[in-house]
């Protein structure tokens, strides 16, 4: 986990406890099938109570998903921070390299895990859907602002669904090379492209 500028130690220590209930709830689900696994065994699993556990996530699927409520607004600040002079998208790449950096970069075990249980259980989809879409309206509402446009014009929510295109990409590649650059290379990489407008042909 990667330790963010200005942050408080109790900040950290809810990070860190997160993470660590998300890691034992994909491991146990890998290994015992999620319907077998209790709210106990995730709790002692991760050294903690099961009060804490349910202080972070409300049921066993949320804990799967690993949904961040402060990803959005985290987001949205991180683009809003920004000189003025960056474009949207550089300004974008800025704030999601950031992100990646301090969040996913050393989670690729956990993302692989999460794959395989969610492939187990499809309806969980809908559940990483909803708090994706939750976290792309705080960057819609973010580019509108430094853009001076409103949150229902096409500029901010299509370069929002565009760059949510280029991350899905990014993760995509992360999961399935053998031996991968790191995520922020990848994510760079098709945020450079999608920003060069996508009109030639990279060449390897």
């Amino acid at each position: 986990m990667t330790i963010q500028q200005g942050e408080s130690l109790r900040d950290r220590k809810k990070r860190r406890t997160r993470a660590a209930l998300v890691g034992a709830t994909l491991r146990l689900a890998a290994r015992k099938g999620l319907d077998q696994v209790t709210v106990e065994e995730i709790s002692s699993a991760a050294d903690v109570s099961t009060r804490t556990f349910f202080n972070y996530f409300a049921s066993k699927d949320e804990a799967v998903t690993g949904s961040d409520p402060e990803a959005g607004p985290r987001l949205r600040d991180r683009v809003l921070a920004q000189p003025a002079d960056l474009s949207p998208i550089a300004a974008l790449k800025v704030a999601l390299l950031a992100e990646v950096s301090d969040e996913l970069a050393e989670d690729r075990d956990v993302w692989l895990l999460r794959k395989q249980v969610i492939g187990q259980h499809p309806e969980l989809l809908a559940r990483v859907f909803a708090s994706g879409e939750e976290a792309e309206r705080h960057l819609v509402a973010a580019l509108a602002e430094r853009s001076g446009l409103a949150v229902t014009d096409t500029f901010p929510m299509l370069l929002t669904a565009a760059t949510g295109a280029a991350f899905r990409v990014a993760m995509a590649r992360w999961a399935v090379v053998d031996d991968p650059p790191p995520l922020a290379d990848l994510l760079g990489e098709a945020l450079d492209l999608l920003a060069a407008g996508l009109t030639t042909v990279p060449q390897n």
